[in-house]
């Protein structure tokens, strides 16, 4: 890339400004001086310094959405060898972790990434980030239970926020319920509190991002636009 877009993309000046210090001599690139601004550098290879100070490239990050299938644990390694998120990671990448949880037996839309700072404020209770599943249900819901559901039920670790739920068809068992706190099993813990036992539960959205047509088992990385919206849900910039 450009000299002085990279100095822009390290966040040290505006495009313009980098260029004023390009034209001053005071950028050297592999220890000569450039004034050239069409120099082009490789930010992992080249040395850039500034003032005679070394100028790193921004790091950058990798997020994945993960369909997670039935059976498989939310985790990255298991004593008892069984079948874990990290089987389903693409091979060679970088180490990434898990942002929130699924159940083994809930299936849906998982995100991963190296991005400490996102996966940390995506799953802290103050920024309250919605997680929508799709849920089938024993039995047919009355709407006294979805309004139990709608006014916040109490469970045995304390009381659950109030749940955005809609019935997806009339007499049906299937329902969409979308929470913004994490307790441990709590779709299926609230729905249980109702007097119904979850047979299917589905992820289908985690703040900004979407399971969409992902099918089980199946990684996709993220688009710029994606990560972008999903740090400014959690004001990241």
């Amino acid at each position: 890339m450009r000299l002085n877009r990279f100095l822009a993309l390290c966040g040290l000046a505006s495009r313009r400004a980098a260029e004023l210090w390009i034209v001053e001599g005071r950028v050297r690139v592999n220890g000569l001086v450039t004034t050239d601004l069409s120099t082009i550098v490789e930010p992992r290879r080249d040395e850039i310094e500034v003032d005679g100070r070394p100028v790193r490239p921004p790091r950058v990050f990798t997020y994945l959405a993960l369909h997670k299938p039935p059976g498989v644990l939310t985790t990255m390694s298991d004593p008892h060898g069984r079948s874990t998120v990290r089987d389903l990671l693409p091979p060679g990448g970088p180490r990434l972790f898990p942002v929130g949880r699924l159940d083994a037996d809930s299936e849906g839309l998982l995100l991963f990434t190296d991005d400490g700072r996102l996966g940390f404020r995506l799953t802290h209770p103050r920024y309250q980030v919605p997680r929508t599943y799709r849920v089938t249900v024993d039995g047919r819901p009355s709407e006294r239970a979805l309004d139990r559901l709608r006014e916040g039920v109490v469970l045995e670790d304390g009381p659950a926020a109030p749940a955005d739920v809609t019935l997806l068809s009339p007499g049906g068992s299937e329902l969409e319920i979308t929470l913004r706190e994490g307790k441990k099993r709590e779709v299926r813990r609230m729905l249980e509190s109702v007097g119904h036992q979850v047979t299917r539960l589905v992820r289908i959205r985690f703040g900004t991002l979407s399971l969409g047509d992902l099918a089980p088992g199946e990684t996709r990385a993220l688009s710029a636009a994606e990560a972008a919206d999903l740090k400014k849900l959690v004001r990241l910039g």
